[in-house]
């Protein structure tokens, strides 16, 4: 499990910087989105790719749909400076390591 919980801390950063990049990191900001764009559409697209990794990287379509809910919402405290960068990413790796122990309680 130690392997899986590598791989998703490394997916994580993967989607959340080369994958995300400068227009969903603005653009999912419901403080200050860019103009067009619905906030809550780039949020959603960020969250889509952290839980498409996350359910490849585990094989859980579950687990896939938790990431989705709780890396929007995560992204979305930090967006609205209710939480800073350095708990932001916190919580993002406390969640892949809540999913392995998920996957160790369900076999």
């Amino acid at each position: 499990m130690l392997e899986v919980f590598a791989l998703l801390v490394a997916a994580h950063a993967v989607a959340d910087y080369p994958l995300q990049g400068d227009f969903l990191s603005r653009a999912k900001n419901r403080v200050s989105p860019v103009v067009g764009v619905p906030w809550y559409q780039a949020l959603g697209a960020h969250a889509a790719i952290h839980a498409g990794a996350v359910g490849i990287v585990t094989g859980s379509l579950a687990l896939g749909l938790a990431e989705f809910v709780a890396h929007a919402v995560i992204d979305d405290l930090k967006c609205r400076g209710r939480i800073s960068y350095i708990t932001d990413q916190a919580l993002h790796v406390a969640c892949k390591a809540a999913w392995v122990g998920v996957m160790v309680a369900a076999a």
